[in-house]
């Protein structure tokens, strides 16, 4: 049975893996480069199709294609690009392997992947790091974080989030109440509790337990959150908390302030409209629609331009007006 998918990026038909290597070298031979054609069949294949673009490319010239896309494309195109050629296995690994390599990390890449991705999602990275990069990722960023940040990012990279079952009413009382005690009636904040139930309980006891919070204290658990901590863990907590709620409204939120603004997150931009096209990006955009009073697509369509606009708009795919 095929899983449903809510992404805009399904499988090319009819595919011919051959005629597209082809029409790729030669768009890159010579004399100039044709993106239109590069971008047209890249950001309409899906992930596994591309990859045997890729294989057939080989096969033909011996030929690397990302090496030819690198040599031959430039900017936030050749960015675009070259992400969509990254094998879908190994796309989260490899923006965290980023993240936490060199001087200074990048706590919002952290922050985005782990507090969205499912577990099964969570030990399949884990163990694609492993194998890809010879190193333990929990290791690699227990070793670039500190504090309760580090340790909130600990408890999802143990992806032992409690499976979806029956809701049982005592324990979301117990866990609203023990939040409430926590933070807005303590001098101070025990994190650590907020910290255990945020990571550990499952998404329908949570979207429950949000619900008594509300009733309980007055308050919304991120106006809360948003009081009683402060910088990345705030920041964690709060994704963590968006992702319980909506997934999509989650990375409807991150691509609009991505662009909101002054200049464009690209790095952010991409990573969001490469790793959900063939996921969710339906939900993203219906969500980006409903609480932004525009489109993805109208956003997009302001805020970029040239060949990475026109492929950012075919991955995006369509304009809810």
């Amino acid at each position: 049975m095929a899983k449903t998918t809510r992404g805009t990026v399904t499988a090319f038909s009819p595919f011919d893996a051959r005629a597209d290597a082809e029409a790729l070298r030669k768009a890159m031979k010579g004399m100039g480069t044709d993106e239109d054609t590069i971008l047209k069949i890249l950001t309409s294949r899906n992930n596994a199709q591309r990859q045997e673009i890729a294989s057939a490319f080989k096969t033909l010239f011996g030929r690397d294609l990302v090496d030819d896309l690198k040599s031959e494309l430039t900017g936030k195109f050749e960015t675009l690009m070259v992400s969509l050629m990254r094998p879908t296995c190994i796309f989260d690994a490899h923006a965290l392997k980023h993240a936490i390599k060199g001087a200074g990390t990048n706590e919002k890449v952290l922050t985005e992947i782990l507090a969205s991705r499912t577990p099964a999602e969570v030990r399949n990275i884990k163990q694609v790091y492993l194998q890809e990069y010879e190193a333990n990722l929990e290791d690699k960023i227990t070793g670039e974080t500190s504090g309760h940040f580090q340790r909130m990012l600990v408890v999802l990279l143990q992806a032992n989030r409690d499976p979806e079952g029956r809701v049982d009413e005592g324990l979301v009382e117990q866990d609203a109440q023990v939040l409430f005690r926590a933070g807005e009636l303590k001098w101070g904040t025990d994190e650590e509790k907020f910290i255990t139930i945020l990571g550990t309980r499952s998404v329908s006891h949570l979207r429950r337990v949000f619900d008594k919070y509300m009733t309980i204290s007055g308050f919304q658990i991120e106006e809360t959150i948003d009081r009683e901590t402060s910088g990345d863990l705030e920041k964690l907590l709060l994704a963590v908390v968006k992702c319980i709620r909506s997934v999509p409204a989650y990375f409807a939120e991150t691509l609009y302030y991505s662009m909101k603004g002054a200049g464009t997150d690209d790095d952010t931009l991409i990573r969001v409209m490469v790793s959900r096209s063939e996921i969710d990006l339906l939900d993203i955009r219906q969500e980006f629609r409903k609480n932004f009073a525009k489109s993805l697509h109208q956003m997009i369509q302001k805020d970029t331009s040239g060949d990475y606009r026109k492929a950012l708009l075919l991955l995006c795919g369509g304009d809810d007006e």
